[in-house]
């Protein structure tokens, strides 16, 4: 998947940068990194599971996210932005079994892809300082299910899943976005702004157990996905084609 989307990456900057099109507006391909802040504002960050004297806690950490961007131009107020991303979304495990006094603390990683479809809204404050704002969608793609194993002592374990269903791969999240950028005839544009998504489907199913011996306890819960991110973004400088090697005339 990595491969394919650094292709994505090559195949987009050649098709899309540097071009003016049908509406004669510049069509746009640059990068975006974003920066995932753990927060409670647009959904739970943190889910806490218990059965009898076994209890863990999954909470979601920074994490952050990279890939291409291409803006398609309507007009001089309104693009559409799309592009393909990498995420990797990190996220802290406790877990207690309190008659044996255990505790004990994990991390445990999770990658994601999405393509992000938005309509973005572009106010012209000065010659070169733009305010945006969007909203729209990202389809979710997350490969494959992580699990952690931890023996805290001798035979104690706690065993952590988090499971993604081979029926629910894909998903959608809505996002919405402001943020200020700087543009530039020869140095590109510069973008930075603020980020909100809100998960349609839980990001997975955790799973987890505490096993001793023959004893074991198992509680599950689905993980929410949502966060908030502070974004970054730089659009290639737009230059109109010259120099072609086959110049428009007739044919003689």
């Amino acid at each position: 998947m990595r491969y394919t989307l650094l292709l994505l990456l090559l195949v987009s900057h050649t098709v899309f940068s540097q071009k003016e099109n049908k509406f004669g507006v510049p069509n746009y391909f640059g990068f975006q990194t974003r920066m995932i802040i753990p927060s409670d504002a647009i959904g739970p960050n943190s889910l806490t599971l218990t059965k009898d004297f076994f209890t863990t806690t999954i909470e979601q950490q920074v994490g952050y996210t990279f890939g291409g961007v291409v803006r398609l131009g309507l007009s001089e107020l309104i693009s559409i932005e799309t592009g393909l991303n990498y995420v990797q979304r990190h996220f802290g495990i406790s877990m207690t079994q309190t008659d044996s006094a255990l505790t004990a603390y994990r991390n445990m990683s999770f990658i994601q892809y999405d393509i992000p479809v938005s309509a973005v809204i572009n106010v012209k404050l000065t010659k070169e300082l733009f305010a945006n704002a969007s909203l729209g969608l990202a389809l979710e793609n997350k490969p494959s299910s992580v699990g952690i194993i931890t023996d805290p002592r001798g035979k104690h374990e706690f065993l952590h899943q988090g499971v993604v269903d081979i029926h629910k791969k894909m998903s959608f999240d809505l996002t919405s976005s402001v943020g200020f950028e700087y543009r530039t005839k020869k140095s590109g544009v510069f973008y930075v702004g603020g980020s909100a998504r809100v998960a349609m489907a839980p990001v997975f199913l955790l799973v987890a157990k505490y096993r001793y011996v023959n004893d074991s306890r198992v509680v599950y819960g689905n993980v929410n996905g949502s966060y908030l991110s502070v974004d970054l973004k730089y659009f290639l400088p737009y230059k109109r084609a010259s120099n072609l090697i086959f110049k428009q005339g007739p044919i003689e």
